[in-house]
């Protein structure tokens, strides 16, 4: 059995509120858990402590067990201090289009031709 620790959605329309659940990686998101972990509230402020509770002990212990916790959960697991910072990188999503690379170049093309032609006209003002 795949055991993930993830988010379960709760709250009304609007006002999320998340439970921090060890589940079956087949069961669906706001359905049946092993065990509660803790709680996320996205509406409180960033700096608040009532923001993420989690009982660390059984995390710890749920990890040990081989469960894989999720993007958003490793994020505060490592806040927290209990996993390792990994590396993410995705080079590609901050490359540009091609549309944008062309337009930068024509850009740029006009530039240096916008730079040249006064530098020619003050080297000839200067000979005179």
């Amino acid at each position: 059995m795949a055991i993930k620790i993830r988010l379960a959605r709760g709250g009304s329309k609007k006002r999320p509120f998340y439970r921090i659940v060890a589940a079956d990686s087949r069961m669906p998101r706001d359905g049946r858990y092993i065990e509660k972990l803790g709680t996320y509230n996205p509406l409180l402020p960033k700096d608040s402590e009532e923001r993420v509770k989690m009982d660390m002990e059984r995390v710890q212990y749920w990890l040990g067990e081989g469960a894989q916790p999720t993007d958003r959960i490793s994020r505060m697991l490592e806040a927290a201090g209990v996993l390792n910072k990994k590396e993410r990188n995705n080079p590609k999503k901050a490359a540009p289009g091609k549309k944008a690379v062309e337009r930068a170049e024509e850009k740029a093309a006009k530039a240096a031709e916008a730079a040249e032609a006064p530098a020619e006209d003050t080297e000839e003002q200067a000979a005179e």
